[in-house]
């Protein structure tokens, strides 16, 4: 064996996504939402879980389609050999086009321009590309103005190797029952679809709900969901947290002890040395950091790491590569395992509680594990 052959060994640091609870969630979803479609959100590797794994259990547990944000992600999934209907959810840059519709990739569009692009390239490789015409309702990222889009749907419906699937928006609200702009915005919404119906068809599919919309079942008169955070057992937002029952985390983060050391009382640790122990304590030293996707400013806040099944606080500021635990005066061995999230006996931490120890949300905890942490898929 040539030292270029040689395989590295496994790392200790592992997310462990687990299938099984995926597919729970999904066809518990698809169930609450009757004759409406669910379409599983695998975008941003399936938000950290892995796009290709996550992209087929969904499938199998009953996602009528798939959704994501790039042409690249397009790409990987049909490099993949997944040949389920795909909806890249906003436009892309112009020089993509020949490679969505290629890729039979159902595009969201709004502007003239890009409309006028994509039936120019449609034809040139003789296809009749579906389109799901997005409407700006009132979250103002984008989409065509309310004025526009009956006039904005007719453009598309005029062009050959066009054909006018689908009409959606984003709301902005959703994960909030208190806040009316959820009302307003599918008003406005339900308001242009039977003016949109009468010159379009051919036109499937209405759909506004993300998770939040879905658990609350305020979904506007959709004939799709695009189902996204839920699916992956995590919480939209606070305001539909009573709604989460029977979805489970897929994703674990686990690692190992890597060093141990007593550090006596007055003793400051890791750089800048600005956690200043109170007591003679063990610290342990655990081989993941910000690097890794852990928060540098973790140490500041109430997040937790499990070690003996025991919640234990983050001590010092967390490095690139490591990150340092307060064990207090308990027995800690190097080699023990820590889970960042997930449950080590009675004991959980859930990326839903680092999401608000970090006051941010859980897309953005998981999103931020980075491609150098291995993903090990169980539940297949």
């Amino acid at each position: 064996m040539t030292k270029n052959s040689v395989k590295p060994p496994a790392r200790v640091t592992r997310a462990e996504i687990n299938l099984a609870a995926l597919r729970n969630n999904v066809a518990l979803l698809a169930r609450r939402l009757g004759s409406a479609e669910l379409w599983a959100v695998v975008k941003a590797n399936a938000y950290g879980h892995g796009a290709v794994p996550c992209a087929r259990a969904a499938l199998a547990a009953g996602a009528r389609g798939l959704c994501v944000a790039l042409t690249q992600e397009v790409v990987e999934l049909r490099l993949a050999g997944i040949d389920a209907p795909l909806m890249v959810l906003s436009e892309q840059p112009i020089g993509d086009l020949p490679t969505l519709v290629a890729n039979d990739a159902i595009c969201v569009a709004y502007n003239e321009h890009y409309i006028a692009a994509l039936a120019s390239v449609a034809s040139e490789q003789g296809r009749r590309t579906p389109v799901h015409l997005k409407i700006d309702t009132g979250m103002h990222r984008v989409g065509v103005p309310l004025a526009a889009a009956v006039s904005r749907a007719c453009t598309i419906v005029a062009h050959q190797h066009l054909i006018l699937d689908g009409v959606m928006t984003h709301l902005a609200t959703a994960d909030d029952p208190e806040h009316a702009g959820t009302a307003r915005q599918n008003a406005s919404f339900t308001g242009l679809l039977d003016q949109i119906r009468t010159v379009a068809p051919e036109l499937r599919h209405a759909h506004s709900a993300n998770s939040a919309a879905a658990l609350r079942d305020v979904t506007a008169a959709n004939t799709m969901v695009r189902a996204g955070i839920a699916m992956y057992g995590l919480l939209p937002g606070v305001g539909v947290a009573s709604l989460m029952t029977g979805l489970q985390p897929v994703l674990s983060l686990r690692t190992k002890v890597l060093h141990v050391q007593r550090v006596s009382a007055g003793e400051g640790v890791s750089y800048g040395l600005r956690t200043v122990l109170d007591r003679d304590s063990t610290i342990a030293t655990l081989p993941l950091g910000y690097a890794d996707g852990i928060a540098r400013r973790a140490w500041q806040t109430t997040a937790r790491v499990l070690i003996g099944g025991r919640r234990r606080r983050i001590v010092g500021v967390v490095t690139m590569d490591q990150m340092l635990i307060d064990c207090g005066d308990d027995v800690v061995a190097i080699g023990d395992e820590a889970v960042v999230f997930g449950t080590q006996g009675a004991q959980a931490v859930s990326v839903d509680d680092w999401a608000e120890a970090l006051d941010t949300i859980s897309y953005e905890v998981v999103c931020a594990i980075s491609a150098r942490v291995p993903r090990d898929y169980v539940g297949a």
